[in-house]
């Protein structure tokens, strides 16, 4: 270990000393009372000294005011570095930045909110692969045009204004454009997976309305058909009294709105209890007078054995 890392480990005693200048400097820069009692020093360096006061704000429950105090070489003047404002152990922080992208949850954009897309983003992938492009022999190419600015030649003896276009009409993507399926993106396959799996968590047969349901959706008239893969599984709901009202539910979902509840079979009434619980049977209070070996007898032959 160096001396110069050993000097900076113990405190200048001239600095450590400067309690009160560094007090002074925080309560300049802190509001009036704020600034508490002194709760340690920390040698920063040579003759570099950080007094910590404690901090009486109410929203900084646990933070220090730090004055740091520093002097020069073979000085007898200790003067101020700086005040700050730092937390403590204790001290209540906020919580761990965390970017927007990881933060935004479904049902947070509200009007005029501009969500990006991330151009890698895995849901997506190209919905033009670029069949359409020239060649690169082509005098339709870039490469082809940027070697006639380099080299100031014409790829035809006419004129640049008569030299041909990239044609438009009759390609592949003229025509998807017309029909409406040229995007520059469409679903990719993962895409589609987590689309499916956030709907049948939602509205999927393990759901507890799904569950006591009389039937699935399959089989009810408000569902309305969707188109492509995902509408081997899934529709969505035209029902108003439904809980899934226009929301796109899974084919083995259902609830009470189901259209045919109405019209379904009663179940089977259960066969009748072998033993009757909710019958009264009668029992008469006496019994009858020849039903047991006593003779019966009349009070007067009982009250001499004290019996009324």
């Amino acid at each position: 270990m160096s001396a110069a890392t050993t000097r900076s480990r113990t405190p200048d005693r001239l600095c450590a000393e400067a309690v009160d200048l560094a007090r002074a400097a925080a309560e300049e820069a802190a509001a009036p009372g704020v600034v508490g009692e002194h709760v340690g020093m920390l040698s920063e360096g040579d003759r570099v000294v950080t007094h910590y006061f404690e901090c009486k704000e109410l929203g900084y429950r646990g933070w220090r005011w730090a004055a740091t105090v520093a002097r020069a070489s073979r000085a007898k003047i200790v003067t101020l570095d700086e005040v700050v404002l730092l937390p403590g152990p204790d001290a209540v922080l906020a919580p761990e930045w965390v970017p927007w992208s990881e933060r935004l949850r479904p049902g947070d954009m509200g009007p005029g909110d501009l969500l990006p897309t991330d151009a890698e983003d895995l849901r997506l992938e190209p919905g033009f692969t670029g069949v359409d492009e020239p060649l690169p022999n082509s005098p339709f190419s870039e490469e082809m045009a940027e070697l006639v600015e380099a080299e100031d030649a014409e790829v035809t003896p006419a004129a640049p204004a008569q030299l041909p276009t990239a044609p438009v009409r009759g390609t592949i993507a003229a025509v998807a454009e017309e029909l409406g399926m040229r995007r520059a993106r469409v679903l990719s396959r993962y895409g589609l997976h987590v689309a499916a799996d956030r709907w049948e968590e939602g509205f999927g047969p393990q759901t507890p309305m799904a569950q006591a349901a009389p039937a699935t959706c399959v089989s009810c008239g408000f569902l309305t058909p969707i188109g492509g893969s995902l509408g081997q599984a899934f529709g969505v709901c035209a029902n108003e009294f439904s809980p899934a009202d226009g929301r796109v539910v899974s084919l083995a979902y259902g609830c009470g709105g189901h259209s045919e509840a109405a019209v379904m079979p009663a179940p089977p009434r259960p066969p009748a209890p072998v033993i009757d619980e909710t019958r009264v049977d009668p029992f008469p209070l006496r019994p009858a007078p020849d039903s047991g070996s006593v003779p019966e007898a009349t009070d007067e032959d009982t009250a001499e054995l004290g019996h009324s």
